[in-house]
């Protein structure tokens, strides 16, 4: 099923493969935790990273070692042959030939599926500027099944929802299981038309505000993003909606008691501090959840003899 493809988008994947990525993740939890796992032994993960990253490259690092796998880095783009003008197409051929995966983050939107067109080796896409980030999903629909539930969900998407490729790939996958999807941002950063048109041709219940308070109390979870400063051409109109929303435990109140917040990091001023000491908090499991979820993903797709 999963040998040797590639994961560019979650619109590729169906909800029978994610359960199995989620299935496995699960049983593969206690070896994240720490457990001896050679399952990987004698592979290499190639990360290529074209933009700052911390829990994606770091969580893909500690997962390949978890397994008993090794990394390489490409390392800054001015200490490599990019900074002498080699293509992107070059660079994969080369750095595929080295590894037995291939993961990139670059800022432009489609490089990843052009990076699969030209690697010997599944290439597994962490961010392509604006389009999607299909593992930050995986982790994501683990935490909600495993914290909360994903049958007859209730979900807010809060925040940057036109530039963030976190809530894309999310709400794409969200329909898989009919999930009722609340959008909430400013006007100028809503979904764009084309994924709220996708949405609703899937039958997806959808619904669009600008006001988070009239919403929080129906949802089971709210999952913020952060407005992104880099993605804006005019600093000017980041200002403008910088600070949109800002959870706080007043603010929660309210709220459904098993309500679980989630947020994939790195957060600036949308949830407080204090908010990470109540009930609600769940975004430092999630980030660590990326941990056995990539372990899954990447033993599905490189490793030998499996089930």
């Amino acid at each position: 099923m999963f040998e040797k493809r590639h994961v560019l988008t979650m619109r590729e994947f169906s909800r029978e493969e994610i359960d199995s990525v989620l299935d496995m993740a699960a049983s593969l939890e206690p070896y994240a935790r720490g457990g001896k796992c050679d399952a990987l032994s004698g592979k290499i993960l190639a990360l290529l990273f074209f933009e700052p990253s911390t829990r994606t490259r770091l969580s893909f690092e500690t997962a390949m070692m978890r397994l008993g796998g090794k990394t390489l880095s490409l390392g800054p783009a001015e200490g490599s042959a990019i900074a002498k003008g080699e293509s992107l197409a070059d660079t994969v051929r080369v750095i595929g030939s080295y590894a037995d995966a291939l993961v990139i983050r670059h800022p432009r939107e489609g490089s990843a599926r052009l990076a699969s067109q030209f690697s010997p080796v599944p290439v597994l896409n962490a961010g392509d500027g604006a389009g999607h980030h299909p593992t930050q999903t995986l982790l994501d629909l683990y935490t909600i099944r495993k914290e909360s539930h994903l049958e007859d969900l209730r979900i807010a998407l809060v925040g940057d929802l036109k530039y963030g490729r976190t809530v894309h790939s999310l709400a794409y996958a969200l329909a898989l299981y009919g999930a009722e999807i609340t959008l909430v941002s400013p006007p100028s950063l809503e979904m764009p038309g084309p994924i709220k048109a996708d949405l609703a041709g899937k039958g997806t219940k959808v619904r669009e505000t600008h006001n988070l308070d009239e919403v929080k109390a129906e949802m089971d979870v709210l999952y913020l993003t952060r407005i992104q400063r880099e993605r804006f051409p005019d600093p000017r109109e980041y200002q403008k909606v910088a600070q949109s929303y800002r959870v706080t435990s007043e603010s929660l109140k309210g709220a459904k008691e098993d309500m679980i917040i989630m947020h994939p990091l790195p957060r600036v001023d949308e949830i407080s501090p204090e908010v990470d000491e109540t009930v609600h908090a769940f975004y430092f499991e999630q980030s660590f959840y990326g941990v056995p979820v990539r372990m899954a993903l990447l033993k599905m797709l490189i490793g030998d003899g499996l089930d």
